[in-house]
């Protein structure tokens, strides 16, 4: 479970971090950029656009990675139950071995 926090948390840091870095952009672009009013919100509307495209993207691929995140979990889950449940039918045979060796009477 640690790893998945982990796994959230950096692609919340980088989602953070790609508006932020947009936004710095933006702000950057208008202030140096001598251009007319009209060009500079077509400019604004072409970044937003192009964020928005990004983030839905990025959004996408966390959604997949999350997807098999889980059906891996699942899987390593269903083979781990298994293991155990073959692991106590193991002992359960011993133990039932080793029962009917002491109840037989030995040839002592």
């Amino acid at each position: 479970m640690s790893n998945e926090h982990e796994e959230k948390s950096v692609v919340l840091n980088f989602l953070a971090g790609m508006g932020l870095g947009a936004l710095i952009g933006v702000a950057t672009a208008l202030l140096l950029a001598p251009k007319s009013g009209t060009e500079t919100r077509q400019d604004i509307v072409n970044a937003t656009e192009d964020l928005r495209t990004k983030a839905s993207k990025a959004m996408q691929d966390i959604s997949k990675s999350s997807e098999e995140l889980v059906k891996r979990s699942k899987d390593l889950l269903e083979s781990t139950k298994e293991k155990v449940q073959n692991a106590v039918d193991a002992g359960k045979q011993a133990m039932s071995a080793k029962k009917e060796e002491l109840s037989e009477p030995g040839d002592e």
